[in-house]
């Protein structure tokens, strides 16, 4: 196995914050490395470094000679009169049929080779800049956050991509599912070193947790010796006969060390603060057309979305997924049919443009302290769970980072008491612990939310229902998210020329055997409550003929009454292994 790239003790600040303190890394032919850590934990800075574009204080970076680097970056490349394959062709010096079937691997065939870049939509662009990139043959991928504002449909296809790709990358991204789709082995950026886990994000997780609960339980133990043994000095310590014991147990008090630990990774929890409660529909929507003056993007959309309901708006980039959002926060005007809220509804919308509004000379806190009807302690709360905690709430907005800006219009939507919270793309600035953060506290509050992310796990925690743009239509998708996601890489794998009879018929008849198997347990649970509540009524029956007629002995009914017992014991016995059979067959 040869080495591709190695980093040796390597130190690197910003001002007073350390980066890396004698971090460590060797990375070597096939890895597919998953690259985990906060907001500012020097993710990108890593790359960076990797590729020669930041300095460091101390160490070595080490890129060996046949390593050869692919790094996807996000500024473009290309002229506006450039086509897809003049831009291809030109940026790798190969012959337009190898960079045609390159291109073909993201579906860029056609009309779309002969497209000029700058016209496609963000999500086509971005696949031109991944042929570009392979193009030139690296065995060493660095893709920093490749899923920002890419469409489902592109993301299946990089996912698709990379679990076949034969040489290595390192990957950032804040959706755990691609992570887990794509990566097999998990490098954490924390408190300034590099841990390199040989095993999956979700294996990896399971293993921190585990020794955090040992050194926590190293931790107990060792306070419970040393309160046992200052007992023992506080108790004798003043006699002659017990002090050089005393003497003894002090030194053995030295001696016990706790273990150290460090803030484990998950420990954001949102809360969204409830509104009142009320039934209804939310927003009716009648005969529908929206777009521009100049585009019509969707003609005659008539559905309701209830109070309540977290609704995913999904679908390829360029089809009006943010047009119709823009339309429902009264940014644009519909082109003709109408749209109602319902009464008294106050409504928040997070654009992508929202963070470029805040004013540059107010700090975190007074910007939060704009929030109506919440307390300090609430907005403490909910600064820190979007990681601004003491000096950082004093900073001026103008020197936050984009990100931190995205973070913090966020926050204060959510301290705001919204009926209905409008999010466009509200993950692409978080790590993927205040992803699903974010997510769980919209799943849990009572909002109504209409949401557009192509962040799979966010979708799939929050989403309870589905709209479809597609094709100039929007419409109820029928089925749930993991359906979607399913039909579409059908679809794609059809257009990619990927054989899916068998595999998928398979895994058809597979997932009929276990909805059968469920109803089946079901059923039979179902059954053995009713068992179970006939012969309790029994027993309590021939407990209450006993109580009536304690002087009488009946040998029939008390030996009817050890069998009633008998079988309760059997069929409860059979219920908890139905039901735990039943758990294992959900998950």
């Amino acid at each position: 196995m040869a080495t591709l790239l190695q980093i040796n003790n390597l130190s690197k600040s910003f001002g007073p914050h350390t980066i890396f303190d004698n971090a460590n890394l060797v990375v070597n032919d096939n890895q597919k490395i998953a690259v985990l850590g906060r907001n500012g934990a020097g993710k990108s800075t890593l790359f960076k470094i990797i590729i020669s574009e930041e300095s460091f204080e101390d160490g070595q970076n080490n890129v060996h000679e046949r390593t050869r680097i692919g790094y996807l970056t996000q500024h473009a490349e290309y002229s506006d009169e450039e086509t897809v394959i003049e831009y291809l062709m030109r940026s790798s010096g190969k012959e337009d049929w190898e960079c045609g079937k390159i291109a073909g691997q993201f579906q860029l065939k056609n009309k779309l080779l002969e497209s000029k870049v700058v016209s496609l939509a963000g999500g086509y662009q971005m696949r031109v800049k991944l042929a570009a990139m392979l193009l030139k043959e690296p065995n060493l991928l660095l893709l920093d956050e490749p899923t920002n504002y890419l469409d489902l449909s592109t993301q299946i296809l990089l996912e698709k991509f990379l679990q076949s790709y034969k040489g290595s990358f390192m990957l950032i991204t804040h959706d755990r599912e691609f992570m887990k789709r794509t990566c097999t082995e998990t490098l954490e950026i924390e408190h300034g070193k590099l841990t390199l886990f040989p095993r999956p994000i979700e294996e990896y997780l399971e293993y921190k947790a585990e020794q955090i609960n040992l050194k926590q339980r190293h931790n107990i133990k060792i306070e419970r010796e040393k309160k046992h043994l200052q007992k023992f000095v506080d108790r004798f310590g003043a006699k002659a006969s017990k002090a050089s014991q005393a003497q003894s147990k002090m030194k053995q008090i030295e001696k016990l060390k706790t273990i150290e630990i460090k803030n484990p990774l998950r420990t954001t929890n949102i809360r969204i603060p409830k509104v009142e409660e009320r039934q209804g529909i939310a927003l009716a929507l009648d005969s529908l057309d929206i777009g521009y003056p100049d585009k019509t993007v969707a003609t005659n959309i008539t559905l309701d979305i209830d109070r309540g309901q977290k609704i995913a708006v999904l679908g390829d980039n360029g089809q009006g997924k943010t047009t119709l959002l823009k339309t429902f926060a009264s940014e644009i005007k519909a082109l003709s049919g109408s749209y109602k809220w319902g009464h008294n509804i106050k409504i928040a919308y997070y654009a992508q443009h929202t963070p470029a509004t805040l004013k540059s000379n107010q700090t975190v806190k007074e910007y939060l302290e704009t929030t109506s009807n919440v307390s300090e302690q609430e907005i403490f709360e909910m600064a820190g769970n979007f990681l601004f905690k003491d000096e950082a709430l004093k900073k001026k907005i103008s020197v936050l980072s984009g990100g931190e800006k995205a973070r913090l219009c966020l926050a204060k939507i959510l301290l705001d008491k919204n009926h209905v919270i409008l999010l466009d793309e509200p993950t692409n600035h978080l790590d993927f612990e205040t992803v699903e953060a974010l997510a769980l506290a919209l799943k849990e509050s009572n909002v109504t939310i209409i949401f557009v992310s192509h962040n799979r796990t966010f979708v799939d925690i929050v989403a309870t229902g589905i709209i479809e743009v597609k094709n100039g239509k929007v419409s109820r998708y029928q089925h749930n998210y993991e359906e979607y996601v399913y039909h579409l890489e059908q679809y794609i794998n059809e257009d990619l020329g990927i054989s899916i009879g068998p595999k998928n018929s398979l895994e058809k008849e597979e997932r009929k055997a276990l909805r059968s198997k469920i109803k089946e347990a079901k059923k039979e649970l179902n059954k053995l409550e009713k068992d179970i509540e006939k012969l309790n009524k029994e027993k309590l029956e021939l407990l209450k003929w006993f109580e009536e007629n304690y002087s009488e002995f009946n040998e029939e009914k008390s030996k009817r009454l050890a069998k009633v017992e008998e079988d309760i014991k059997i069929k409860e016995d059979e219920w908890m292994e139905i039901e735990l059979e039943l758990e294992v067959l959900k998950n």
